[in-house]
């Protein structure tokens, strides 16, 4: 039956455990430092942020809100070239993940331990651990998704309505990010209308929240609209990739529960079982009702493996108060198995952080910025003005981006995702240097093809002169989302 509003007054909460949850985010902030400090390069997916943020700063791209790329952009004026510095964000957000995670035990009821634990859970999860300390759209979301929840669930406590308002504006902010947020909403006011607490649907502030949300998230959506709402073609690509990338549905799956890491999976799924049929967590119900079915439209959908990473902090947490709850009154027993599943997902933990410090100690990137550099520098200098930059992927554009500073390369350019919606060459460009591992999608729009140079026996550089049709005639042609 659904949960009912009452009368009762607010139930009061433990006190926040510092001493149990700040160490656990202090640590967790070291990680990652050390990881970033230990690392060589950008991960590509960062370097992409920054490409944007330093020469296509919008209210949009292709595949991503701006958010992430205006921090990029911020950190790059504050700090030039720093990848510390570039990363502060992201490692800002993972550590506030694991706050508000324990934040979130304290409102179901959690005392030290459950908030500790919850904590631990949260820092431990392997997709926020493998990606924590890269200034990433998938990094700074679990922060945001743990906000919502939080304050939705503070406001069934407290039924303190200026929370719904400082809600819309945590995801209007949120929109600006990822738009899978949206998604998360739609599914939240439906359970809430199934399962409760229905009165929160009827609060003004609820309406005046989504009003501010609308608001902020406003030039965003409106520069999607007016490019033909790309985005939602992303949804096709990243369904099309599913099978190559992650094992298509099956794959997608298991990987949505595991990326919770070895605490979170036990801590998550005993939690939800425990949300969805305990008497005393009816009026939360709609967390685990939210969860599973995000969990079912994300394996249907063939969406990323991490699409639920900002949930697992809400669903540990549920998990640890329901420990709690059942060893109230009990004689103390043996608290190994608890000790030995935070052993044991610690340990996991760091075998991620170590193979994601190796993820971007590879100078792939730079090889090809300097490898490139060199070919665009033996150009006879007249012809160096008239020629461009042009990457077979976002990420081949993105490498040369991110390095251009360091070997003096102008700026690069794509047609590939985000790439292709950003200005093609200067009509005055009649040649290019095409840096991938196949030119003949563009080879027939140019007279003559050249090898002239080649990166790691992986990648090839072709100068093709001698253009025959206008860029703005040539661009909407080969403008793909799809990485080949």
């Amino acid at each position: 039956m659904p949960y009912v509003a009452t009368a009762d007054p607010p139930r009061s909460v433990p006190k926040f455990a510092a001493t149990a949850v700040l160490p656990v985010a202090a640590v967790t902030a070291l990680a990652h430092c050390v990881a970033t400090l230990l690392g060589r390069g950008y991960w590509f997916d960062e370097v992409y942020m920054l490409a944007i943020g330093r020469y296509h700063l919008d209210w949009g791209s292709a595949d991503q809100p701006p958010a992430a790329t205006a921090l990029a952009a911020l950190m790059d004026a504050v700090a030039p070239g720093s990848v510390f510095a570039l990363r502060l964000p992201a490692m800002l957000a993972t550590v506030g993940a694991v706050v508000l995670a324990a934040m979130i035990a304290r409102e179901f009821g959690g005392h030290r331990r459950a908030q500790g634990l919850t904590a631990v859970a949260q820092a431990t999860a392997l997709w926020p651990t493998l990606t924590g300390h890269w200034l990433t759209p998938y990094t700074l979301e679990p922060v945001q998704w743990l906000a919502i929840l939080w304050l939705l669930v503070r406001w069934v406590r407290l039924r303190d309505d200026r929370l719904l308002v400082a809600l819309g504006a945590v995801v209007g902010i949120a929109v600006m990010t990822k738009f899978q947020v949206l998604l998360l909403c739609a599914v939240l006011l439906v359970c809430i209308a199934i399962t409760g607490p229905r009165d929160l649907l009827q609060r003004p502030a609820l309406w005046l929240g989504a009003a501010i949300a609308i608001a902020v998230a406003a030039p965003t959506l409106w520069w999607q609209q007016s490019h033909g709402w790309p985005q939602w073609q992303m949804t096709r690509v990243v369904a099309g990739e599913a099978d190559a990338l992650y094992g298509g549905r099956p794959g997608i799956a298991v990987q949505l529960i595991v990326y919770a890491g070895v605490l979170g999976v036990f801590l998550g799924l005993y939690g939800a079982w425990q949300l969805l049929r305990a008497p005393h967590w009816r009026q939360y119900r709609f967390v685990a009702v939210t969860a599973m079915t995000l969990y079912v439209v994300f394996v249907a959908t063939l969406g990323r493996p991490y699409y639920l990473a900002g949930l697992y902090g809400v669903l540990a947490a549920a998990g640890a108060v329901s420990l709690q709850r059942r060893r109230a009154g009990k004689p103390a027993g043996r608290r190994w198995p608890a000790r030995v599943g935070v052993l044991t997902s610690v340990a996991t933990a760091v075998l991620i952080l170590v193979f994601s410090v190796g993820a971007t100690r590879s100078d792939i990137g730079e090889d090809i910025a300097r490898t490139t550099a060199q070919a665009y520098q033996n150009l006879p200098g007249p012809r160096r003005e008239h020629t461009a930059l042009l990457g077979e992927s976002y990420i081949v554009a993105a490498y040369l981006d991110g390095y251009a500073p360091q070997y003096g390369l102008p700026p690069a350019h794509s047609t590939n995702r985000s790439y292709g919606y950003f200005a093609p060459p200067a009509e005055s460009v009649d040649t290019v240097l095409y840096v991938g591992r196949n030119p003949d999608a563009v080879r027939g729009y140019f007279g003559s093809a050249e090898k002239v140079g080649t990166v790691n026996d992986d990648l090839d550089i072709y100068l093709l002169s001698k253009h025959r049709q206008p860029w703005q005639q040539i661009w909407p042609r080969l403008r793909t989302l799809t990485v080949s």
